[in-house]
């Protein structure tokens, strides 16, 4: 394939991929998106194994089958329950690459220069090697630029999303936690990259990368280890930006255009989300990047009065009495597997002729969209989903709101205790309505740790157990 049928495919390809990343901005076209992306990919995979210079198609062809293969077995088994810790893992590796690729590019650097000054002709090289025989002395140092950008941002990314993958599985504890000095080490580690990189570029050779990795990795971790459980969210988002500079910065290195565009598209998009987020959330960005900076002023307020428990036929009672339900879904929902069951519900509320809604905060669940997702997945109607600013002003004339799963995101100590961890955050105003059923598994503070005084507001009731095991207790005695 020439070099300008490379060139047309590649512009078809970020053609798709910029359809792919608009058509998922709402539900209805977000499969057909995934599918421009998948062609995208396809389009951009094949005119790259057939671009001139590249060589071992059989070995990328192979390295491409073991990698699908592990793909589609890892995706199989990976409930929506765990799809924020899958997306950290898959960051990781964008990073864990590019930290590998900007390594060799030196490696690959220094060899032809070798080659070079022992007297061989430019033409005699193939593939990225004639690109580097063919570079300038401005541009092999614009290239260690690029090679710095790339083994920093992507050995941050690597550990970052690794300890992101950690706190959503739930095998690293999700409270912020630092290292005695805390930012300061952060700062300290980032000066002596900086240094190291001025060091490479004059010539120190390739273990000022491999140092720059280490503690680039050590930032990474230090970063994500700082930022508790509420902002894990902000998080995937983040390093799903990072992931995507990583790889541009790469795409510059290889001469790689393509890899340029969707990097860059993947960054901007991921800090926009992140920044959307950060608002809804009122947290500055850039304390949530930097690993949490500012936090609480005093401790938080006492909260009084009990939880009260309610059983499925109070709470069915008071369902088939209502006019006006909206459901607020959270984490809880997707542990439990209950979308099929509230979807039930929505529909026997419906035939009843009540008015259901649901509640979306923009950070619900551990992923940006997900009870989005998980509510097409059940065929939840789309216009009946309602985001946040949409809902709100409706609570205070809504009879019932049942909660599922959700703690942070209907919280009033938001609005009510300046020194809680969420305060200022805007949140869905539930206990607005004239009742409120909270299906939670227990008593506990869930995932972040926060507590939550709409559980004991008097008009709220607790409906304790797995949410899907309640709902359907819940469903034959709707009528």
């Amino acid at each position: 394939m020439s070099l300008g049928m490379v060139a047309a495919v590649y512009v078809a390809a970020a053609v798709l991929f910029i359809l792919s990343l608009g058509g998922l901005s709402g539900q209805e076209s977000a499969k057909r998106a995934v599918w421009y992306g998948i062609a995208g990919m396809a389009l951009a995979f094949i005119a790259t194994l057939l671009a001139p210079g590249v060589h071992g198609d059989w070995l990328v062809l192979l390295m491409v089958v073991i990698g699908g293969a592990a793909g589609v077995v890892l995706a199989s088994r990976v409930g929506m329950t765990e799809m924020p810790q899958l997306v950290a893992a898959m960051h990781s590796l964008v990073g864990l690459a590019a930290v590998i690729i900007a390594l060799n590019a030196e490696l690959e650097a220094g060899r032809v220069a070798r080659l070079l000054a022992s007297g061989a002709s430019p033409e005699t090289f193939s593939g990225f090697a004639a690109v580097l025989a063919h570079k300038s002395g401005v541009e092999l140092a614009i290239m260690k630029v690029e090679v710095f950008l790339g083994i920093f941002i992507g050995a941050v990314t690597f550990t970052g999303s690794v300890v992101a993958f950690g706190k959503l599985a739930g095998k690293v504890d999700g409270k912020p936690k630092k290292l005695p000095g805390g930012h300061l080490l952060n700062l300290a580690a980032l000066l002596v990259c900086i240094i190291l990189g001025v060091m490479y570029f004059n010539g120190a050779g390739i273990w000022t990368m491999i140092v720059t990795a280490i503690l680039a990795g050590f930032i990474g971790w230090h970063l994500i280890m700082g930022i508790g459980g509420a902002d894990m969210p902000v998080v995937v988002s983040m390093l799903n930006s990072y992931s995507g500079w990583a790889a541009a910065a790469i795409g510059f290195t290889l001469g790689n255009d393509l890899l340029i565009v969707v990097g860059a598209l993947v960054g901007s998009s991921g800090a926009i989300l992140s920044y959307i987020m950060c608002k809804a959330m009122n947290r500055s960005f850039v304390s949530v990047i930097l690993g949490g900076f500012g936090g609480t002023t005093g401790p938080a307020m006492e909260i009084t009065g009990e939880q009260i428990a309610i059983d499925a036929e109070g709470v069915a009672a008071a369902l088939n009495d209502a006019d006006s339900v909206v459901i607020v879904p959270g984490y809880g929902m997707a542990v439990a597997q209950a979308q099929q069951s509230v979807s039930e519900l929505v529909r026997k509320l419906r035939a009843a002729g009540k008015e259901v809604r649901f509640g979306i905060h923009p950070v619900a669940g551990r992923l940006p969209g997900h009870m989005n997702v998980l509510l097409a997945e059940a065929k939840v109607p789309y216009d009946i989903v309602l985001e946040m600013d949409e809902i709100n002003d409706d609570f205070p004339n809504t009879d019932v709101v049942i909660v599922i799963g959700s703690n942070d995101v209907v919280n009033p100590a938001a609005q009510e205790d300046p020194n809680s961890p969420i305060a200022g955050m805007p949140v869905l105003e539930v206990w607005k309505a004239k009742q409120v059923f909270v299906s939670k598994r227990g008593a506990g503070t869930g995932y972040s740790g926060i507590e939550n005084p709409l559980f004991y507001k008097d008009n709220t009731r607790m409906f304790y157990g797995d949410a899907k095991k309640s709902l359907d207790q819940l469903l034959p005695l709707i009528n």
